[in-house]
């Protein structure tokens, strides 16, 4: 599958920049380094000045790419959830059994993440860290019905809208598939945080893995 993936080139709806950064060296360079940087300091406490300083340019320059820094968030979630779509489209495709299909589907989304090789100026477990921490400062804004309209969170939402409908294959009668597909795929973000922070408020740990949870709460839910 790696080999499959390092042949696709993600696509951003280029509404969320001003220049693709991946058209130039100092553009990748700008979200292999920003990611280092928000990973580091927070993104409250992350600005483009900041940005600048680390890769030696100018503030103006990384103005160039991107308008403020939420679009950046945007686009650094957009392209995670992205190369995670990837994932999930190779990692079932073969996969007859439609409750073993939910359950890949799952693993996939809610499993550790380890860096992705094949892509060097993205650091994949990293970007997953700002996730799990940042991503609902994407969504929890004044702007997120504009910015729902000019599709910056329609890679998420497909991504939902796939798990519905394997959840629909399992079991075609409840009611309920996209609520119980949105609580997994955000609340796993949670577990994940939980897991690392607030430990004593999740029977999630170094044994027992948000997948794990996920995957029994599907059996209960779905097949009783």
């Amino acid at each position: 599958m790696q080999n499959l993936l390092s042949n696709i080139r993600i696509q951003i709806n280029p509404k969320i920049y001003v220049k693709d950064p991946e058209t130039s060296v100092l553009g990748k360079k700008i979200i292999e380094q920003s990611i280092l940087l928000i990973d580091e300091i927070g993104f409250d406490n992350f600005t483009f000045k900041k940005l600048g300083e680390k890769i030696g340019s100018n503030e103006s320059s990384i103005y160039r790419y991107f308008e403020n820094k939420h679009k950046l968030l945007i686009y650094l979630s957009s392209w995670y959830w992205s190369w995670i779509e990837y994932q999930l489209v190779f990692g079932t495709s073969n996969v007859d059994d439609h409750f073993e299909k939910l359950k890949k589907g799952i693993i996939i989304i809610t499993k550790k993440i380890e860096d992705d090789k094949t892509t060097d100026h993205i650091n994949e477990a990293i970007l997953n860290k700002i996730i799990i921490t940042e991503f609902t400062k994407t969504l929890h804004t004044k702007e997120i019905d504009k910015e729902n309209k000019e599709g910056f969170f329609l890679i998420y939402k497909r991504i939902i809208n796939r798990m519905v409908l394997m959840v629909n294959d399992v079991n075609p009668d409840y009611k309920y598939a996209k609520s119980l597909v949105s609580t997994i795929v955000e609340g796993n973000l949670h577990q994940h945080f939980l897991k690392e922070h607030l430990k004593s408020i999740t029977d999630c740990n170094d044994e027992i893995s948000p997948s794990d949870f996920y995957i029994n709460l599907i059996q209960k839910v779905l097949l009783n």
